[in-house]
């Protein structure tokens, strides 16, 4: 025992350089650079984050599609990007509003988006369903904050007011913003972690409009009848589930199955007029619909070209389906037949 103790220490006198630089070599292959790094893609039931009471069955599902990234990525990470075929490298600063702008900010926002991608996905369900749906109450947050001038306010601030005037809806407080002059100072009341605040700002000149230099995000709550329970994890936020969400909550709703059996996957935001979104990551989507061997995949009009085309790359057999709104898809899966 003792032989062999003092043979590994006399290797270790002889190599110690060979084994520092390899220290050395581990913590700077760890170091975090501003990528994130893309790896793959894949596909989630969302009927069991969906629960419409007394829902009718399905006998198929609908899928949410999703990428797989490296939060942020390393310099080993970044490097295998260059090796491994199917991983991409994508720069954090697409993610950010200004240079500023956090980590928590940008997952601040995702957050929003996803709640606010649920509200509409519930109103354009309920009502495209004719179920009883009531708005409650309308709330407006700042989601990003898009200029690099000074500025009083946060990322998830809920914007009460105006100069003492309350508006329910984006475009009240744009228009209200018209009728003022470059420079004017705006007095903006927030709640801020459930504390009131005034602040001040002043208005400049953009794209021929006055702004703030601010981008809102609205979130209704309704009240269902029958009630509607939608629970995401935090990780799934982001507004691109708002299709499918749309989708599946409609199919609780009504005796006709639109699935028919189906496995359907598919992406897209759900904007406020019923129009479908475009999205980012489509080619890593339908790679992982097509790996988790979904029959049908959904795809937004603005993004309908390039998955065609890497379909036929691909040579894959899954069918895509192109949508223009959410009436546009609830009509393709009525007449679907595969």
């Amino acid at each position: 025992m003792k032989k062999w103790k003092s043979q590994i220490l006399e290797w270790i006198r002889e190599e110690y350089k060979f084994l520092l630089f390899l220290i050395l070599l581990y913590f700077i292959l760890q170091v975090r650079v501003n990528y994130y790094i893309i790896t793959g893609g894949g596909i989630s039931d969302v009927s069991s984050r969906i629960m419409v009471e007394e829902k009718y069955q399905s006998k198929g599902s609908f899928n949410i599609s999703y990428v797989t990234e490296l939060q942020k990525a390393t310099l080993f990470s970044y490097g295998l990007s260059y090796i491994i075929p199917t991983w991409e490298r994508e720069s954090a600063n697409l993610y950010k509003y200004t240079e500023t702008e956090s980590m928590e900010d940008i997952q601040l926002r995702s957050e929003l988006d996803l709640q606010a991608a649920n509200s509409t996905a519930t109103y354009w369900a309920y009502t495209l369903a004719n179920k009883e749906i009531e708005c409650l109450s309308s709330h407006i947050y700042i989601v990003s904050i898009a200029t690099d001038k000074k500025t009083p306010f946060k990322v998830g601030d809920e914007l009460l007011s105006m100069d003492n005037q309350s508006y329910e809806d984006l475009n009240s407080y744009r228009e209200y913003l018209q009728t003022k002059q470059e420079g004017s100072e705006i007095k903006i009341k927030v709640l801020r972690e459930d504390k009131e605040e005034e602040l001040i700002s002043s208005l400049y000149t953009l794209n021929d409009r006055l702004v703030l230099g601010i981008n809102l995000q609205l979130i209704r709550k309704y009240e269902t009848k029958p009630k509607v329970s939608i629970q995401f994890k935090r990780t799934e936020s982001g507004p691109s589930g708002g299709l499918i969400t749309t989708l599946e909550i409609y199919n609780q709703l009504t005796k006709k199955d639109l699935t028919q059996g189906l496995n359907i996957a598919g992406t897209g935001t759900i904007e406020s007029d019923g129009t479908i979104g475009t999205i980012g990551g489509i080619r890593h989507k339908i790679l992982g619909a097509v790996d988790a061997k979904a029959d049908v995949f959904l795809v937004p009009s603005g993004n309908y070209e390039e998955a065609l085309e890497y379909k036929k790359e691909k040579k894959f057999k899954i069918k895509l389906i192109q949508v223009k709104t959410i009436e546009d898809a609830i009509k393709k899966l009525e007449k679907l037949d595969i």
